[in-house]
């Protein structure tokens, strides 16, 4: 009998937070001096985040009220809406890339711009998430995540983070942009988490149906193996409920039908493989349980829009 691996989470949204992988776009330390103004254009399927390690600023973004944001805060912008950080609200903003910048590495730049007045300096970054759960998830986000980490046992250590990333941002000694980016990587996961503990809004949609007992198994089965040939059958004796009854359970929580959520699944993984490696659209095909490559084909313009030939040249093109 094979033991079960000790790093897979066994709760399907803990499952869900284990794909929050994130491959990083860039990070920067920004240095400003007021008045300053930073204009970030989008980035679709990005999520952006705001450290603020000395000074104060104000984060903007369209539909939102202005945030003010103080040391030792972490905003995240998550689905990669353009934004603005400004010294006072309403402050002309510069275009990113028409700052001048120093390139400390590949992914690793300082920014600097101002008047000369009162110091603020930030950590930003933009991270991807490449798996179709942290998409599911990200999609779910609110505009703007705002932690305020305050003593108490359960935030010390974010504090502790953030102070640590912000002396390594200082300093930069070798490694140092290694560092940056893991513990930028850990505190978006951890705001993340904080949000579905904290907000309503989490109990309920695809995190809801993640945490019912029988729904969530059913979806944990679904995102570990999406090749299997699943019925509404199969997935109801899974999770001991009759197959009419798991039907309109799935379809009230999740919001589409168990064997739509399960071709769309199959559908995302699929793009992502596409993005990601040179296999063959057959080996995907065969991968994700279709008999033949024609009928892969037909499914995945159904669900994604376009052919999977398409889809892979319009991701090499981006």
């Amino acid at each position: 009998m094979n033991s079960p691996d000790v790093w897979t989470p066994i709760d399907p949204l803990g499952e869900a937070l284990h794909f929050l992988r994130m491959s990083g776009t860039f990070y920067c330390r920004s240095e400003f001096t007021a008045p300053w103004g930073l204009d970030l254009p989008p980035m679709p399927q990005c999520l952006m985040f705001h450290v603020i390690t000395t000074g104060q600023c104000w984060l903007e973004v369209e539909g939102e009220a202005p945030q003010p944001l103080q040391p030792g805060d972490l905003a995240l912008v998550s689905r990669g809406e353009g934004h603005r950080l400004v010294s006072t609200p309403g402050a002309t903003a510069a275009p990113l890339f028409d700052l001048p910048r120093e390139m400390i590495s590949e992914r690793y730049e300082v920014l600097r711009q101002g008047g000369g007045g009162a110091n603020t300096n930030l950590i930003c970054g933009a991270v991807r998430f490449d798996h179709p759960a942290a998409h599911q998830l990200i999609q779910l986000l609110p505009k703007v995540i705002r932690i305020q980490p305050r003593p108490s046992p359960h935030t010390d250590w974010i504090r502790d983070t953030l102070r640590f990333m912000a002396a390594e941002a200082e300093t930069l000694r070798p490694g140092g942009e290694t560092v940056i980016t893991r513990l930028a990587d850990i505190l978006v996961i951890q705001a993340i988490r904080a949000w579905i503990e904290r907000d309503s809004a989490a109990q309920s949609g695809w995190l809801g149906a993640l945490q019912d007992r029988q729904v969530g198994r059913a979806l944990q089965l679904i995102h570990r193996d999406p090749a299997r040939t699943w019925t509404l059958a199969t997935l109801a004796a899974e999770v001991a409920m009759s197959r009419s009854a798991f039907a309109a359970r799935f379809t009230e929580l999740v919001g589409v039908p168990a064997m739509h959520y399960i071709g769309r699944w199959r559908m995302h993984i699929a793009l992502t493989r596409l993005k990601e490696s040179h296999t063959t659209i057959a080996d995907l095909a065969s991968q994700l349980g279709y008999q033949s490559e024609a009928a892969f084909n037909r499914a995945f313009k159904r669900y994604i829009g376009v052919p999977p030939g398409t889809a892979r040249r319009q991701a090499d093109a981006a």
